[in-house]
């Protein structure tokens, strides 16, 4: 799928122009300890090794995929939005320092405080990466008072980018996370409990 460039911060890919190259798309979703648990691998073992020994020949996309049924989801990927707005460089370094600290953002962590307090702390999480913590709250904040015309439901600074992350991950009818798709088809061989070997041993099948 074709990735708009105001999102190209979720690419990850050896220093190449857009090609006939390979695309693993991974569906996370910031507060699901299994996408946890695959990023944090990827990032280890597999993201360091890309440039060395696939040049031109993969990239990566984290597709941002929301749960409802976690309703910190959105507020996290909000945030994920808000980085990418602002500093598309930083958005895996950020991606990692959360799913590092995911619990942190769970129902029980997050059900006595405000929404805007949720995003405090996720705009002070960003700027531990070196993003402006000023402006990623800025572009999060939800104000109180109603639109200019009238309407209540206000939305924030990335409401209408998460709208288009959300309308793309639809196309795909993609539910689980984590899912991965290789090439535009789910792959279903992948599995968030793939160690950093078991990663390399696929990408040297399936990459030539």
């Amino acid at each position: 799928m074709a990735l708009a460039p105001k999102f190209a911060g979720q690419a990850y890919s050896a220093e190449v122009s857009p090609k006939a190259i390979h695309t693993l798309e991974l569906f996370l979703d910031y507060v699901c300890p299994f996408s946890a648990k695959m990023f944090l691998t990827l990032t280890s073992s597999i993201l360091p090794l890309l440039p060395q020994k696939y040049p031109g020949k993969l990239q990566l996309i984290f597709r941002q995929q929301i749960q409802p049924w976690h309703p910190s989801s959105t507020l996290v990927h909000e945030a994920g939005a808000a980085v990418l707005r602002l500093a598309p460089e930083k958005f895996y370094p950020f991606s990692q320092r959360l799913f590092e600290r995911q619990k942190e953002f769970f129902d029980v962590n997050v059900v006595k405080e405000t929404r805007n307090e949720t995003y405090r702390r996720l705009a002070k999480l960003a700027g531990e990466v070196g993003v402006d913590e000023k402006e990623v709250y800025g572009l999060l904040e939800i104000g109180e008072k109603p639109g200019e015309d009238g309407g209540l439901n206000v939305g924030n600074g990335v409401t209408d980018d998460v709208k288009v992350m959300v309308k793309v991950n639809r196309l795909t009818g993609v539910h689980v996370t984590p899912t991965v798709l290789f090439n535009g088809v789910i792959e279903n061989s992948i599995s968030s409990s793939f160690t950093g070997e078991q990663w390399k041993e696929w990408l040297e099948k399936n990459i030539k």
